[in-house]
């Protein structure tokens, strides 16, 4: 059974990135610049163009409809909390994350999802963007060149800020559904590590960009594939390996944190369970809704 997951550990990454560029699609008309068709800039969500895991604000705005309870919200935490924490690789780690990541979702209509994470962006996301990361998108923007955002959370969530942010798409987490309903499995695997980097490079071959031309920003050493795979990379509001990386190599190193640097380095454990917790009591709180009495 191990050597079975080892291997399923091998090929997901890439299948994962393969749903992921299928599953993008552009949210923004391009603006009346002259386009610059060969670059692009991708930009990882949570901690880089967002304070802290876009899906546990999303799990925020869903406990404000009373779709959730704490005791749901710290019974199903754990088992996810060393994936998170560390991006640890481990296959058993990694099943773990992905068979917990929807299951809960099973049952939900998509097009309900997207109209929650809609409201709850507006509600609760908006005024968690980073300035400083937004401007540099936008100046990507002005240069005729397209911006993806990369992420772990799910595409339909992942599309919405996007398009709220005015960027051209997203690539994201791709669920299973069928006639319009989650089914409660993944397409491929969580985008994660190394699938963020197949996702883009399926993306490039799809769009005709030049990689070397291409911008990525990120804050986690767990996106150092993504990183490496294009001609720029960025380090935003970094974690410590990724700082240690990007001096080693002369990237650069913006921080937008300011007075909450210290605060929030000094918490790591506390985000990365506070995310794990989040996208549980998402998928909870969407079953028991959607499964329940209408």
């Amino acid at each position: 059974m191990w050597r079975l997951m080892r291997r399923r550990h091998e090929v997901e990454p890439q299948a994962a990135g393969e749903a992921a560029a299928q599953a993008a699609a552009t949210v923004a008309p391009a603006k009346p610049v002259e386009p610059d068709i060969g670059a692009a800039a991708f930009f990882d969500v949570d901690n880089t163009m967002m304070r802290g895991a876009s899906i546990y604000h999303f799990a925020r705005g869903l406990a404000t409809r009373g779709l959730f309870t704490t005791s749901d919200l710290f019974k199903f935490a754990v088992g996810q909390a060393v994936f998170r924490l560390r991006g640890n690789e481990n296959p058993e780690h990694i099943a773990v994350a992905r068979e917990t990541a929807l299951a809960f979702v099973a049952g939900a209509k998509v097009d309900d999802v997207v109209r929650l994470g809609e409201e709850i962006y507006d509600e609760v996301m908006a005024d968690r963007i980073w300035g400083g990361t937004r401007a540099l998108a936008q100046g990507h923007l002005d240069a005729g060149q397209r911006v993806w955002l990369v992420t772990a959370t799910p595409i339909e969530l992942a599309r919405v800020i996007a398009q709220r942010l005015g960027l051209t798409g997203a690539l994201g987490t791709v669920a299973e559904t069928s006639n319009g309903v989650y089914t409660g499995r993944l397409v491929g695997d969580l985008l994660h590590g190394p699938a963020k980097a197949e996702a883009v490079r399926a993306l490039a071959r799809r769009e005709g960009l030049d990689l070397t031309r291409c911008t990525a920003y990120s804050d986690s050493a767990n996106d150092l594939p993504l990183l490496s795979l294009v001609g720029q990379a960025v380090a935003i509001n970094p974690d410590s390996e990724l700082r240690e990386h990007a001096r080693k190599h002369d990237w650069p190193i913006k921080d937008f944190r300011t007075g909450r640097k210290a605060t929030m380095a000094a918490l790591p454990i506390a985000a990365a369970v506070g995310a794990v917790a989040g996208s549980v009591a998402a998928g909870i709180a969407l079953r028991r809704h959607y499964r329940s009495p209408q």
